[in-house]
């Protein structure tokens, strides 16, 4: 049995407490998103994802979707969960209030995807990429194009998609087919296939409305030659509903691994009417514009599998009696103690624990710089949160997933062999985990993106806007005297400190390693990729959980009801810093190595 309950508590420990939510009302459209207002969101999102989506989870995995002549139906109850859904208004929180939306903060609206991806993962993705869509289509289409979709997007009655994959070409999408051809009344035919489409045929909504990146017939070679159009399944008659079926037809759905009740189809465009989004042979740029905040949503899922995969086993090792504690019987009662009581248990369920605490900070922190990017007042503040998010996006992208997935497995192990059948769900949080690491951009491109791309951005400035920050803390809170509750019995606040101290400057030295590897040979980076996103996301990881530990110090001494969230915050953040983040000594001395050991064998030896 799949067991979840909201964490509204640590939601709102790192909304309120660790980034501070009274800085939003101070920012444009956000006058009175007050913590009393995002509380009560949450609050109500806990509700419907218990009540609502929780119960159809294993369901929707053991059916899946179905297909038939074009036509795709969702598992018994996503239909009439996906209309409370639309009905409730959680389509519309974080879209623009111009075309209906609610107007709310990308950090209250990331909590608000984590709890959809921790009660029903498939179920989430019908309106994340919706919202994905919506995203592209208000920052670069015509106004008439926008005035047209738009409302019917936010208020969910239509969906969306993003068409980008073909069956050649995948993350080199200059390889892509896929034609347009004007016509006199200024529309295009599209013709072509993609695969791998979520969402693109389903039975939730009225219409659906795919973005589809394809060649114009003067474009030239390359990614410099994609345009994006927006191909709707029914082109909308004269008063604005779905009019005649277009050229568009789902081909077949995938069999996969996982989230069985997302609906991934083969999608074929058969001169297919067509509008031009943003300028001729810049759709990539237009199709990216909006990957900041959508490869934080992939990382949410991550996070919210983690989360669930935690819950879930701790229940399980309360419950579940197996061996005698190492150190004397606990439940003399009892013909075996519970199996939290031994020390690898313990191992894993901290673990997994110090992990997701660890990411929904991480994951806060750079929300709250999405929101600066849009809606600060000073283009200073707006450039560092650009800065901030673009050097971000890929480790939250990949450092998430990854650690989602090996949390759901960490979960499995504590149910040992109850684990691996399905009775108890566990097994679907490892099977629905693992695509996460593979969509949106594979972690092994995030990795590269960092060290190719954004390590020597605008002259290395984008690194500042993560190094500034940590430097200021360290130099602050390195010899800080102040000791730790005894209950404790670790170092003292400033020994955290300077924990975080020396894998930070582990980092910097492999960032400047890195560097002028790269600078001798082309492949260094690449070898050293996924190791340093790695090493600088426990390094992340570990100032959320320093910091965490510094307002849990402040707020313990007057926390009457709330000392024990405190002391939990303080005790897993010695775990982090103890367990977790020495992991980035050796992944340095990984990429120190170099490129041989991986390079050098001859292509025929393998």
């Amino acid at each position: 049995m799949q067991t979840y309950k909201a964490p509204l508590r640590d939601m709102q420990f790192v909304i309120h407490e660790l980034h501070d939510s009274a800085k939003l009302t101070t920012m444009k459209g956000f006058e009175e998103v007050t913590p009393d207002l995002i509380d009560s969101i949450l609050e109500e999102a806990a509700k419907f994802a218990e009540s609502v989506l929780l119960p159809i989870n294993a369901s929707g995995d053991e059916q899946g979707c179905t297909y038939e002549n074009g036509v795709v139906r969702t598992p018994a109850g996503f239909k009439p969960a996906y209309d409370a859904f639309r009905e409730s208004g959680w389509t519309a929180i974080a879209a623009d209030p111009a075309f209906g939306g609610q107007g709310l903060p990308e950090v209250v609206s990331k909590q608000v995807e984590e709890m959809l991806c921790s009660t029903n993962l498939s179920f989430s993705l019908y309106p994340g990429l919706t919202h994905g869509a919506y995203q592209a289509i208000l920052d670069h289409a015509s106004e008439e194009l926008k005035q047209l979709y738009l409302p019917k997007m936010v208020d969910g009655t239509w969906s969306g998609t993003m068409c980008l994959t073909e069956s050649h070409c995948g993350t080199d999408l200059g390889l892509l087919r896929t034609k347009a051809v004007p016509q006199p009344d200024a529309t295009y035919k599209i013709t072509g296939s993609k695969i791998f489409i979520t969402a693109g045929e389903h039975d939730l909504t009225q219409n659906i409305i795919h973005l589809v990146l394809a060649r114009l017939p003067d474009a030239p070679p390359g990614v410099k030659g994609i345009s994006l159009f927006l191909v709707p399944k029914f082109i909308p008659d004269a008063s604005g509903e779905p009019g005649m079926r277009n050229g568009v037809l789902c081909t077949a759905i995938e069999h996969k691994m996982g989230i069985k009740a997302s609906s991934t189809c083969q999608m074929s465009f058969d001169d297919a009417t067509g509008w031009l989004v943003g300028e001729p042979h810049k759709g990539l740029r237009a199709m990216f514009t909006m990957m900041n905040s959508e490869r934080l949503s992939i990382g949410v899922q991550g996070l919210g599998i983690a989360e669930a995969a935690y819950q879930s086993a701790v229940f399980y090792a309360k419950d579940r009696i197996q061996g005698r504690s190492p150190s004397g019987t606990k439940s003399p009662g009892q013909a075996a103690d519970p199996i939290l009581v031994h020390p690898d248990v313990r191992r894993m369920l901290m673990t997994i624990r110090a992990y997701a605490e660890g990411c929904r900070a991480l994951g806060g922190w750079v929300a709250q710089q999405l929101d600066q990017v849009v809606h600060a007042d000073d283009p200073a503040v707006r450039e560092a949160a650009e800065d901030f998010t673009a050097l971000m996006t890929p480790i939250v992208k990949a450092l998430f997933t990854d650690i989602g997935f090996d949390m759901a497995s960490l979960g499995m192990q504590v149910y040992g062999g109850h684990g691996y059948v399905r009775d108890h769900g566990m097994e679907q949080y490892v099977r629905d985990a693992r695509i996460a690491m593979i969509y949106e951009g594979t972690n092994g491109i995030q990795a590269m993106d960092l060290v190719a791309r954004k390590l020597g951005a605008q002259d290395g400035r984008l690194l500042t806007r993560f190094f500034e920050p940590v430097a200021a803390f360290l130099a602050a809170n390195r010899d800080d005297p102040n000791r730790d509750d005894s209950s404790l019995g670790g170092p003292s606040l400033g020994g955290m400190a300077r924990a975080l101290g020396h894998a930070f400057d582990t980092l910097k030295t492999t960032t400047a390693h890195i560097t002028a590897a790269g600078q001798r040979d082309p492949e260094e980076p690449g070898a050293a990729a996924a190791d340093y996103l790695r090493l600088f996301g426990l390094v992340a990881l570990g100032f959320m959980w320093v910091r965490s530990a510094q307002v849990a110090q402040r707020k313990l001494p007057t926390a009457n009801g709330d000392a024990r969230f405190y002391q939990a915050k303080l005790h897993t953040a010695q775990f982090f810093m103890d367990r977790l983040l020495p992991q980035t000594a050796a992944l340095a001395a990984t990429i120190q190595s170099g490129k041989g050991s991986m390079m050098e064998m001859a292509e025929e030896m393998f």
